[in-house]
């Protein structure tokens, strides 16, 4: 694996690599990488040739600059981890300045309205921070492929309306979310969950998969009101937010076909997100 920290060093070690018609897989991370993000990986080699991951914790995507601040930073662990288990060709580190060059601000997007549902209510410019530095990735890196997780839902559905604004000719891949043995959806900020939180932050996912059932024989309002309950009963989390939404429109719906549930919810100050999709 080639670590490069410039765009002159990465376009370099893919123009020694690019040869024939060989086409790129690109992973984008913020690091902190765990067996969700090498599943993403592994989603790459099944489908391109050569794998580009990166490391980038974006700071235009933070609207609570203190968990920018509290973000893990574990460059030297995951720079072991994807030479020992992923295997990736080329690792992206660039720093802020080599990213935004004179001015560290973001675009804005209209993405339709869906940058203005769920994620986008409680974390304002979120998306139009995400929005900016996938393009330049996208860019710099020029891939065939990209490939997120689903647990980000609604980021993954921004990117594709990014590419889709932007004319990109990349297809963007969704994968699975990938959990813990005890359903936890996989995240870097689990890592900052003392032993009662992260004891107690399954719940999410249990929830999720009662509404699931529910979603079959209950209406909206006695599912929200049992959201509700169980989240009462916690000892560690509170609910941010918790909504069945069309999986296009990310608006709320009652019809339960082509639709998600979605949670987001605090354990002290590390705040999670989970959805599964129902009928």
């Amino acid at each position: 694996m080639r670590i490069t920290h410039t765009i002159t060093e990465l376009n370099n070690a893919i123009n020694q690599l690019r040869t024939g018609n060989l086409n790129i897989g690109f992973v984008p991370t913020m690091g902190a990488l765990h067996q969700g993000h090498l599943s993403l990986i592994d989603e790459a080699k099944e489908k391109t040739d050569i794998i580009i991951t990166s490391i980038f914790v974006n700071p235009t995507q933070f609207d609570n600059k203190e968990d920018l601040v509290k973000y893990p930073n574990t460059i030297e662990s995951d720079i072991k981890l994807l030479e020992k288990q992923a295997k990736c060709d080329i690792l992206f580190c660039p720093n802020a300045n080599e990213m935004y060059q004179d001015s560290i601000s973001s675009d804005h997007y209209d993405f339709g309205g869906i940058e203005n549902q769920m994620e986008g209510k409680f974390r304002k410019g979120h998306f139009d921070g995400v929005a900016t530095i996938v393009k330049k990735f996208f860019e710099i890196v020029n891939p065939d492929f990209a490939f997120f997780g689903e647990k980000d839902f609604q980021q993954l559905e921004i990117v594709k309306k990014m590419v889709e604004i932007e004319k990109l000719n990349i297809q963007i891949i969704g994968c699975p979310i990938f959990r813990e043995k005890d359903g936890l959806a996989m995240s870097s900020r689990n890592i900052r969950l003392n032993e009662s939180q992260r004891n107690d932050a399954p719940t999410i996912y249990k929830i999720l998969k009662q509404v699931k059932t529910k979603s079959n024989l209950e209406s909206i309002e006695n599912i929200n009101k049992f959201v509700l309950e169980k989240f009462s009963q916690s000892k560690e989390l509170e609910l941010e937010y918790f909504e069945i939404s069309n999986e296009k429109t990310l608006e709320k719906t009652n019809d339960f076909s082509n639709s998600r549930a979605f949670i987001a919810a605090f354990a002290g100050d590390i705040r999670l997100i989970d959805n599964i999709k129902l009928q």
